[in-house]
């Protein structure tokens, strides 16, 4: 659709001063999906040349501008199990085509902060820590789980952009289990749970989101009993700070939360067969 307020589009790799109105543009996929009555002037981030996906010393870096058909081709190197099938059950969670996803970016979905987010589900689960850039150069990183404070809301300053997210080695390495539910087969995700197992130090950790307005993160350092976790779920997500929306009702949403928790629990505590021996 137009956006009928916008005036002027620039090049992200000009440093100018933010003003009022002013709106990063990656995929675009939310911004021109409805009315933006207060955006003035586009400031377009894809001629940044950022590299969609690096391996590194530290694990694998996400350009923001990465988009979510791209994450989904990616292949990973031997002994990163947490990649496959993990990333491809995020990018499936999306209430999006596939024209969407070749549009579509990862740092958006962060960005826009929703609770079913499914980038948000996948790189808070992974320990991912966000890089971001301020205008003047200035840069600070934090953890994903903390860059999302709310429904729609994020700790981003004036003016600053989401320039990465760096999932680390170790998190990759690990075990994972995901479990997701909706009203509808191909609705908005519910409750988006997953848990992790790393098999270096045998710590366990459950990440909530969609059920929730924020993510939320249990870590273990060894695997806890079914009461041990529904105990640390409930205590971490009292009454009335389940999430609610047309897409699921709090009490709903805290089920399917401790169901698929419990699940997870379950699957990671069990020995993983070895091919060839199912």
């Amino acid at each position: 659709m137009d956006l009928g307020t916008v005036t002027q589009m620039r090049d992200a790799r000009r440093r100018e001063q933010w003003r009022p109105g002013d709106a990063y543009l990656g995929g675009g996929t939310y911004l021109f999906s409805e009315p933006q009555p207060h955006i003035r002037r586009l400031v377009d981030l894809g001629s940044m040349g950022w590299e969609p996906l690096e391996i590194t010393p530290d694990g694998l870096v996400i350009a923001a501008t990465c988009t979510v058909a791209r994450l989904n081709r990616f292949t990973a190197p031997p002994g990163w199990q947490a990649c496959h099938p993990l990333i491809e059950q995020c990018c499936r969670s999306f209430l999006a085509s596939f024209k969407i996803w070749n549009m579509a970016t990862v740092g958006g979905n962060i960005c826009n902060a929703l609770p079913a987010g499914p980038m948000i589900s996948l790189t808070a689960a992974l320990e991912g820590e966000a890089t971001l850039l301020a205008l003047d150069g200035g840069v600070r990183r934090l953890p994903v789980a903390e860059f999302v404070t709310g429904n729609g809301r994020k700790v981003l300053r004036e003016g600053e952009l989401l320039r990465s997210v760096t999932l680390p080695t170790y998190a990759l390495r690990s075990r994972t289990a995901f479990r997701q539910g909706s009203l509808h087969r191909l609705g908005r995700s519910a409750a988006l749970v997953i848990g992790r197992h790393d098999p270096a130090d045998g710590s366990f950790t459950l990440t909530v989101t969609a059920s929730t307005p924020r993510p939320v993160r249990l870590w273990f350092p060894l695997p806890p009993s079914a009461a041990q976790l529904r105990a640390a779920v409930e205590q971490a997500v009292p009454p009335g700070a389940w999430f609610d929306d047309i897409y699921g009702l709090p009490e709903w949403r805290r089920h399917l939360t401790l169901r698929f928790a419990e699940e997870i629990r379950a699957e990671l505590t069990t020995a993983p067969v070895a091919p060839g021996e199912e």
